[in-house]
């Protein structure tokens, strides 16, 4: 693939896609871009995000050599929108004729049983590709991805929870409360689009080593009881209309514990722009995809679990897939 890793020269990013209920491609542009159109941001459809945007001071908006450059979204009013707001020189009439004209792209979507052929004509480009989360929420579409990746095309996928600050200090760093024996995390939504964000602000903090997952909840109310090697029982509750408990997690040890709940968005949204951004100067991915792998496994377990009756999953089962 030509030019990757890209070193230190100014990069040329494509923003692509956009569904209902996620407005990323708005957020990700301003934080990439630096800069915004105020009247075209108090028509974005998202309060949270001209919110958060607003509250930034100027000059902490912007990736340095960063600079997206062409959008397009499933409707073609909204990269109009997007465009204006963010001021983003090109759009395009198909996701596909960026190639050519970009470094990288980002696939700003959250329906992870899209990611494959929203991915593919870039992945077969040798194009970077930055996948929102979920990676996706199936086997057959992560053995495609696992597949992709071992032949060394440059993909990676993340939460922005991972990077959230206020979880950061607990990083596999809970020595205070003892041995940690139980986590709890509340988070809104979907567990096929959300779950991801309660699994990934976990993972940073136990590590590698699930070993089941059971939901015993239903569609709109995800109640998911996880095991992990070290003995730390997971209770995860990701529940459609739980937006006053979204991201909150409580960590509980032999000795002590401590509640603490997730509030800068934009921070989290930044460091993990940066994170790909640094995964494209230099080559090496955030994470090790080997932990992508293990977290998309438990998404893909919570779902089976729930179709099962409520039926524990071992890891084993998914792991050994292709």
């Amino acid at each position: 693939m030509t030019g990757f890793p890209f070193g230190d020269r100014d990069l040329s990013l494509a923003m692509l896609g956009m569904v209902e209920g996620n407005g990323h491609p708005y957020s990700w542009s301003i934080i990439i871009n630096g800069s915004y159109d105020p009247a075209a941001l108090a028509e974005c459809p998202y309060a949270v995000i001209q919110d958060y945007i607003a509250k930034q001071p100027p000059q902490t908006l912007g990736i340095p050599g960063a600079k997206v450059t062409h959008v397009w979204t499933d409707d073609p009013a909204d990269a109009v929108q997007v465009a204006r707001v963010a001021k983003i020189p090109n759009i395009v009439d198909r996701p596909e004729h960026v190639i050519g004209n970009v470094d990288a792209v980002l696939v700003a979507t959250d329906k992870g049983f899209e990611h494959v052929d929203r991915a593919r004509p870039f992945v077969e480009a040798g194009i970077p590709v930055f996948v929102d989360k979920p990676l996706c929420d199936n086997r057959a579409d992560l053995g495609i991805f696992s597949d992709w990746v071992a032949e060394g095309r440059p993909i990676v996928s993340s939460s922005a929870m991972r990077y959230a600050k206020e979880f950061a200090p607990y990083h596999r760093s809970t020595h205070e409360l003892g041995q940690l024996r139980h986590i709890g995390m509340t988070m809104a939504k979907k567990w096929e689009t959300y779950g991801i964000h309660a699994l990934e602000t976990v993972y940073p903090i136990v590590g590698p080593g699930f070993t089941s997952v059971q939901n015993v909840g239903d569609a709109g109310r995800n109640i998911v009881h996880l095991t992990h090697r070290d003995g730390v029982d997971i209770t995860l509750a990701v529940i459609g209309d739980l937006i006053g408990g979204a991201g909150l997690l409580s960590l509980a040890g032999t000795k002590g514990g401590v509640q603490v709940r997730s509030y800068d968005t934009y921070h989290a949204f930044k460091t993990q722009l940066e994170a790909y951004v640094r995964f494209l100067r230099t080559g090496e991915p955030p994470v090790p995809f080997a932990e992508t792998r293990e977290l998309i496994h438990l998404v893909i377990a919570g779902i089976e679990s729930r179709e099962q009756g409520g039926r524990k999953i071992m890891l084993g089962e998914l792991e050994n897939d292709p």
